[in-house]
């Protein structure tokens, strides 16, 4: 259990997940919050790091830093997902545990699971088949981590933990138009489709697919949660355990925007995999829920993607 004056370093505190994490520690009061920016400490840098964490010795981590993107990102870049993800989720554990740190939380991703799981996918169904080639790079990085803290549980005894969460959205997303994920790329069209007075906008797909959406202040609650309250091997799912099709979520940005023109669906494009669904009982069992629904939760987002025009260009 985090006294509220626990030494807690968030790797990655700028991001989505990182900033949402540090909020959340703040709203419960915890008060020595350690973070470092980019120029400041490049976790790629594996001497870097470990000096850092001989100076500062954190007594808590929380690992949300990472190289993230949609499919475009991913499929063009590879080698630099997987190297960039793989080297500083790497040194920063190695680090933690070199340096006595008492627990650290490991955020992946849904996208380590198989192309074929089950669904809804429980965290048993890590590695039992082939994984989604458009983001291998980064699932394979992705699943290193949070077996590189499994294995240092087994081996040295050391409290590190896992959490896998769905797809997020919220303050401080990406709205890039190429490297962007699915809701905040339908946020960016659809606001630009209205400025310009667009008569339609064309998606890829049927919008048939199912989908998954946790409010990232959401994630951010679980996982100070799970730092105080689960010790464990196997990866915690982080979701809502409802899903929505591509087609009534466009709908829905689109009336959050205030977009009144058409939706059109390109069939010629790819749908991708028909359902992605976290099976969320582990969390739930725990103790735990998510708070924000959906068509809240995309009225947050929307102000945010208005209120942060900087943002809007990344």
């Amino acid at each position: 259990m985090m006294e509220k004056n626990s030494k807690i370093y968030v790797a990655g505190h700028r991001g989505m997940v990182g900033s949402a994490i540090v909020r959340e520690l703040k709203r419960q009061g915890y008060t020595d919050i350690i973070t470092r920016t980019h120029s400041e400490l490049d976790l790629i840098d594996q001497r870097a790091v470990n000096d850092f964490f001989a100076v500062e010795k954190p007594e808590y981590v929380f690992l949300a830093a990472a190289k993230v993107g949609g499919i475009v990102a991913n499929s063009n870049a590879l080698a630099d997902f997987m190297y960039d993800n793989m080297m500083l989720e790497m040194n920063v554990i190695n680090a933690a545990w070199r340096n006595g740190c008492r627990k650290l939380e490991f955020l992946g991703s849904s996208c380590i699971y198989p192309r074929m799981a089950p669904q809804p996918m429980p965290e048993s169904c890590l590695l039992t088949s082939s994984l989604e080639t458009t983001n291998e790079a980064y699932a394979l990085a992705k699943i290193s981590g949070l077996k590189y803290c499994e294995y240092l549980n087994r081996q040295y005894g050391t409290d590190y933990i896992s959490v896998m969460p769905t797809n997020l959205y919220g303050p401080n997303d990406n709205y890039h138009p190429e490297h962007s994920h699915v809701l905040p790329a339908l946020i960016r069209r659809f606001y630009e489709a209205k400025v310009s007075g667009a008569e339609e906008v064309v998606c890829w797909g049927d919008g048939s697919p199912l989908r998954e959406f946790l409010y990232v202040d959401d994630l951010a609650n679980l996982c100070v949660f799970l730092m105080n309250n689960y010790s464990g091997n196997e990866t915690v799912n982080a979701g809502t355990g409802k899903e929505i099709s591509i087609k009534e979520l466009s709908e829905l940005v689109a009336k959050t925007v205030g977009y009144t023109g058409r939706i059109v669906w390109d069939t010629t494009k790819p749908n991708g995999t028909p359902r992605k669904l976290l099976d969320v009982s582990k969390a739930t069992g725990l103790g735990w829920t998510y708070t924000t629904e959906l068509a809240d939760g995309i009225r947050l987002a929307y102000d945010d993607f208005l209120n942060n025009p900087m943002r809007a260009e990344r």
